[in-house]
């Protein structure tokens, strides 16, 4: 009954071993999947098993030819029911894909092969045994399931068990991987094409060099792209600006059109209503004069009539009655005819011409056209890094839409006066709105102003704005520059008549003379020294800059710094008036002198009693090593001593210096380490030059003869600060100090 409830939904396969698991990513992922096959499929499955039972060989059906391996696969996917699934199309079988000529049913196992199929190797892979459970492992011959497998594989992509992974097909015949590229024809080949290809002549270079090579042009030309991204940006911008401002001009000139016109339109109204009224009373002038005289003739006339009418009357009376009426009558008309009668007329007809003034109307016309004077700028604050030593770059803006022809830029160095008085303004005539001012005095503040200018004339003045020139290069003092092995002192003069802001020291550390390249930069430094760590062993050249608000100056001349050792010189403000130190800060001299002079006057800085000189401050921790050649002095005094250490005692004599004292007297060479007290040391050869350690962090000051690697002495010292190598020569002679030397090593034990 297991058996055949194992047989059931198998279409005559087995169960699977118990610790055998489908996995869903399988296209054989469960047992549900199997019965999608057609019923048909089964009955002939079962045909082929009795045949193979019954040991009878089985035809291939007639009028089935042999089918290449593409149909199998279609088969295989129709019988799965994966269709649908792209990604088992027929773009995965290639034309030139080895084909296997199998029939088109192969034979199944059978029931009674179930033990062997418990005895099979599940070392197999997961696409194997899923197979080989599918009835497939009795499928011809092993090598014919093998290689139906592995084309399987190929065609569908299947992920491996082992793995759990998509594993994609890879053609048999797949070429060698390029590995190196072609420089000539710019394209990644094999090494063998090289030698026996047309590449043979080209020139040819790593496939890594070349990757590497195309990232790094890559990245250049994203820079380049990126730089070009953001200056068209930029430009895009300053269209959108200028678009922007066109616009409100145009819109700004609009309105003063539209305004001017409408101002000239309310003239003309104007004026016509008064040309109008003026008119009209004139006319009516004229008709009441003429309406006057009219009413007047008339009543002339009546009268006229009136007599006449009156004299023919008494021309019919008798004689008595006429002469008495006849003298009324003549009495009356000498008084009419007495009267003057007004017969011209007191308004001619005709129209006057009027006179029309315009001339408002005609400064209002012109007015539209005439471009007043403009506004004033304004002028921009100092931008940084705006100017040199002798020149500044002024920039000025101009707030309004006046019309400029150029401008007239003013300035003056800034004085107590102002520059009415004293007429040293300087003008210059510009027409943008920036410009640069050349021949200026370095470190020096000025004064500018600007007027704009058009054919209506100069606008009012603008505030007056400070700029000042940048610094004049800083001077270094190489004699007082100290150095050692892990730091170096360096010390400048100014340059500058006014203070500047700060400084700024660049380091180039070079191999070779004339290396360019700025190694390391100190900024901000508010005084004329600055202490600067380095590396051991290495050369440096050394510039200074000065900045203030113009920007910075041109470098210093430069100065070469080596740490190979202690380097330092010899301070000139402090020797005695009878030594001499040499150019070079590094040797000096005690002449003969017949008549000794008289001692110089008490001093802080300088020696006066005790005939001696001090060395630069060595002002870095650690350990500091330099040798003196004493071999040209009988009579000298070697050692530190601190900067405050009495200028009137001899050295050695007192607590704040440590010293080793050679006198010879009859002799004898005679040898003493002094501080304070003098201990009892015998030295058997005598050095012609002493080495001296300077041990800070312990607290030592060693000395050593040279020549012969001896140790002769130590001091155990406390050194709360600084100190200064120190020398005397009690009589003529000469010191000569070597520093800037490594340290021998047979000082390093000490």
């Amino acid at each position: 009954m297991e058996g055949e409830a194992g047989e059931a939904p198998g279409l005559g396969r087995p169960a699977a071993a118990k610790d055998f698991h489908f996995h869903h990513t399988d296209l054989y992922d469960s047992e549900d999947r199997l019965q999608i096959f057609p019923e048909e499929d089964t009955q002939m499955r079962r045909e082929v098993v009795q045949a193979e039972m019954t040991n009878e060989p089985r035809e291939p059906m007639k009028g089935k030819a042999q089918r290449n391996l593409g149909e199998e696969v279609d088969e295989l996917v129709h019988l799965y029911g994966l269709e649908d699934d792209h990604e088992l199309g027929d773009e995965f079988i290639d034309e030139n894909m080895p084909r296997i000529e199998v029939s088109e049913y192969p034979p199944y196992m059978m029931m009674g092969r179930e033990p062997l199929r418990e005895q099979r190797d599940w070392r197999l892979s997961g696409e194997a045994a899923k197979a080989e459970d599918l009835g497939f492992g009795a499928w011809g011959s092993a090598g014919q399931c093998q290689d139906l497998r592995e084309a399987y594989r190929y065609t569908h992509g299947h992920a491996s068990e082992e793995y759990e992974c998509y594993v994609i097909p890879e053609e048999e015949d797949e070429e060698e991987a390029a590995d190196v590229f072609c420089v000539t024809c710019k394209t990644p080949i094999r090494a063998s094409e090289k030698v026996f290809d047309e590449h043979k002549e080209h020139e040819v270079t790593p496939l890594s060099k070349a990757l590497e090579s195309a990232k790094d042009e890559i990245h250049k030309n994203m820079y380049k792209l990126e730089k070009q991204i953001i200056e068209m940006e930029n430009f895009a911008s300053h269209l959108e600006e200028v678009f922007i401002t066109v616009e409100e001009n145009f819109g700004r000139q609009e309105k003063n059109f539209e305004s001017h016109y409408n101002e000239i339109l309310e003239t003309l109204a104007q004026k016509y209503e008064e040309k109008i009224q003026a008119l009209g009373e004139k006319k009516k002038e004229k008709l009441e004069a003429l309406y006057g005289q009219l009413v007047s003739c008339g009543e002339n006339l009546e009268t006229c009539k009136e007599l006449m009418e009156t004299i023919e009357e008494m021309c019919h009376e008798e004689k008595v009655d006429f002469i008495k009426d006849a003298v009324a009558m003549a009495d009356r008309l000498g008084k009419f005819l007495k009267t003057k009668t007004d017969v011209e007329i007191s308004a001619q007809p005709e129209f006057e011409d009027q006179t029309l003034d315009f001339s408002d109307v005609e400064e209002l016309m012109g007015s539209i056209n005439t471009i007043p004077a403009p506004s004033a700028p304004v002028i921009n604050p100092q931008a940084p890094n705006s100017a040199t030593s002798s020149s500044v770059r002024v920039c000025w803006s101009l707030y309004s839409d006046d019309t400029i022809e150029s401008y007239q830029l003013s300035y003056w160095p800034v004085q107590d006066s102002s520059p009415g008085k004293d007429g040293a303004a300087f003008t210059m005539t510009v027409k943008e709105t920036y410009c640069s001012v050349t021949n200026l005095v370095p470190n020096t503040q000025y004064e500018f102003l600007v007027r704009a200018q058009n054919r209506a004339g100069l606008s009012p003045a603008s505030e007056c704005a400070v700029y000042m020139t940048a610094p004049c290069p800083p001077i270094i003092k190489s004699k007082e520059i100290r150095s050692c092995e892990e730091a170096a002192l360096i010390c400048w003069e100014s340059g500058n008549l006014n203070p500047v802001d700060s400084y700024t020291v660049e380091l180039t550390q070079a191999e070779t003379p004339g290396a360019s390249g700025v190694t390391e930069s100190v900024v901000g430094i508010p005084t004329c020294e600055c202490l600067v760590q380095l590396q051991p062993r290495q050369s440096y050249t050394i510039y200074v800059r000065a900045l203030n608000v113009g920007g910075p100056s041109a470098r210093s001349e430069p100065a070469t710094v080596h740490t190979t050792g202690l380097y330092f010189h010899l301070n000139e403000h402090t020797r005695h008036p009878w030594l001499t130190v040499s150019e070079d800060g590094l040797t000096v001299v005690r002449s003969e002198r017949k008549v000794p002079a008289g001692e110089p006057l008490p001093s802080d800085t300088r020696f006066t009693r005790c005939v001696a000189v001090m060395g630069n401050l060595i002002p870095v921790r650690g350990r500091h090593y330099w040798e003196v050649e004493v071999d040209e002095c009988l009579d000298y005094t070697v050692g530190v001593a601190f900067e405050d250490v009495p200028k009137q005692e001899d050295l050695g004599a007192n607590c704040l210096s440590w010293c080793m004292r050679h006198t010879f007297a009859s002799s004898r060479h005679k040898y003493e380490f002094l501080h304070k007290t003098t201990p009892d040391i015998r030295i058997t050869v005598s050095p012609r030059k002493i080495g001296i350690l300077l041990d800070y962090e312990n607290s030592k000051l060693s000395f050593f003869n040279v020549d012969i690697s001896q140790h002769l002495y130590t001091f155990s010292c406390q050194l709360p600060q600084f100190v200064h190598p120190c020398f005397s020569l009690e009589k003529p002679g000469c010191l000569k100090i070597h520093n800037g030397i490594s340290m021998p090593k047979c000082v390093t034990f000490y």
